[in-house]
This record gives structure tokens, sequence and C-alpha cells, in this order.
């Protein structure tokens, strides 16, 4: 009895884990900062300051070209403790000043070319582009940012959620 009750769990969690590997779904994570809109804005725009806040704790972010306008492109890279490079490239689709960025994001190579989702370097069953979408909204002199990634591996929703936090706690030493 005991076999069969081992098996069928060990059976529900490959399941689940096959499920969260190939499932897409979105993302969605925020942060109220102690700031200005357009203070956040250039934070989030500039590529001296995206340098200090790109990625997870302890990583960085050697590479970062960013032209933050509609039909604009950026090319940003992140550097791991273990010296691994990954690159993401996009093209900003939506840009209101202070308020909304909406943009495109893939992985790619050192030179902006894109990889296919299926050769992307992290877990998960990856579209060959996913959807950001940023939104700064003001109130009472603070300003809440949100960022919700549409189409991203549901396994990859929860380090997202921890990776995000992360960027958030290196942008608001930057304020």
């Amino acid at each position: 009895m005991i076999y069969k009750i081992f098996a069928g769990t060990v059976l529900a969690l490959a399941v689940l884990i096959f499920v969260a590997l190939r499932v897409n779904t979105t993302g969605s994570f925020e942060r109220t900062f102690n700031a200005s809109p357009d203070k956040l804005w250039r934070v989030w725009n500039d590529p001296d300051f995206i340098k200090k806040w790109w990625g997870p704790k302890d990583f960085t972010a050697p590479n970062i070209r960013n032209d933050p306008r509609v039909g604009g492109t950026y090319l940003w890279s992140m550097k791991s403790p273990k010296g691994e490079m990954f690159w993401n490239r996009g093209v900003y689709k939506e840009v209101l000043p202070n308020s909304r960025i909406v943009s495109t994001m893939s992985f790619s190579d050192a030179t902006g070319r894109a990889i296919p989702g299926s050769q992307a370097p992290v877990p998960g069953h990856w579209p060959n582009e996913i959807m950001v979408i940023t939104e700064f909204t003001e109130s009472g002199g603070k300003t809440k940012v949100t960022v919700t990634e549409v189409g991203i591996p549901l396994i990859v929703k929860i380090l997202s959620k921890i990776a995000w936090h992360q960027q958030f706690n290196k942008i608001e030493s930057l304020l």
C-alpha cells in the first residue's frame, strides 16, 4: 500500500513539474517607492542606472544599450556570480514618459540577435518573445511601479517574483 501512495505522489509531482515547465502565464510584480515618477523614470531608463539595478542580487549588468522611444530597441546583459552571461533584447511598442512602457523581450546573443525561445538558457518552455508592461502610478508623493510579464513559463513565475523583489531593492537604494 505504501508503495502505491509513494508511486502516486511521485507521478503527481512529475506531472506538476511537466506542466509548470510547459505552460505559459502572466506574472505581475510591484513595489511602491518613496519617489516621484520622473525620478523613477530616470532610474528605470538611463543606461548608467540600469547597470546598477538590472538582475537579481549579486548579478551585474555590464552592457546596457537603451533607446526608450516607440520603435527604439534595447540590449541588456546580466552576469551571474559564476560569470555566466545572459542577454535580453526588445523593441519599445509604447512609451508614455513617467507613466507606461510596453516592450517585447527576447533572449539574445551579445550582438542582439534573438535566440529562439526553445534555446533559452533558463528553465521552462519560452516563447520567442514575451510582452513586458511597466506602469508608474503616482499617489501621495509616492510611485507604484508594476511590471507585468506576459508569456513567461509558469515555473519561472516564482523565480521572477524573487528576482524583481531583489531588483526593486537595488532601485530603492538608488533613489
